[in-house]
């Protein structure tokens, strides 16, 4: 990694956070990218990433049987931005990157990592379901990369990543952030319908 986890998670977090915070409730039902998702339940998981991965950084059980509904409770804006300084802040803590964690026996490292995934990507559909600006930090986005690229067998056969959308010119002249969204089977030229 070119930077400590937390540094990387910081930087993604001060570009991620404000696309979250910026969703009005009207637009809670629009689809995104992440087909299997609305918008509110695009939220909701990456809400609960949030939660969770502050546990697996602590070498903790997390629970991802059931998604609660974040968004339904109370200033959840104010709450996801919380939850995502605290999600910094438990990966920054000694030790939080070394061993294993998790159910799968992950080295930690591993498991940080996709936490930055998932909040620089799903900031990404979310910008996009939801007509918003959104430019990843270009570290990051090469971290993501590099994460992704190691995840994507595993995560295709658990159904997490799909298969690699096709760029054109076979992505010559592609940005590093359409690279990342094609590598995990997103079209980065989605467009709401």
């Amino acid at each position: 990694m070119t930077k400590p986890l937390s540094e990387l998670l910081a930087a993604a977090a001060e570009r991620s956070v404000p696309v979250v915070c910026g969703i009005t409730d009207e637009q809670l039902g629009h689809p995104t990218p992440c087909s299997e998702y609305d918008v509110r339940g695009l939220t909701n998981h990456l809400f609960h990433v949030m939660v969770n991965f502050q546990f697996l950084a602590a070498k903790k059980e997390a629970d991802f049987s059931a998604t609660p509904d974040y968004v339904g409770q109370g200033d959840w804006r104010a709450a996801f931005e919380k939850e995502t300084a605290a999600l910094v802040k438990a990966w920054a803590e000694p030790g939080a990157e070394e061993g294993t964690s998790g159910a799968m026996g992950l080295p930690a490292a591993t498991v940080g990592r996709m936490a930055l995934d998932d909040l620089t990507v799903h900031a990404w559909d979310l910008a996009r379901a939801t007509g918003q600006d959104y430019t990843p930090d270009p570290v990051v986005v090469a971290e993501a990369f590099r994460s992704c690229e190691e995840l994507a067998p595993t995560g295709r056969k658990m159904g997490a990543f799909g298969e690699d959308f096709p760029l054109p010119d076979g992505g010559a002249g592609a940005s590093d952030l359409d690279r990342l969204l094609a590598l995990i089977g997103r079209d980065p030229g989605w467009q709401r319908p």
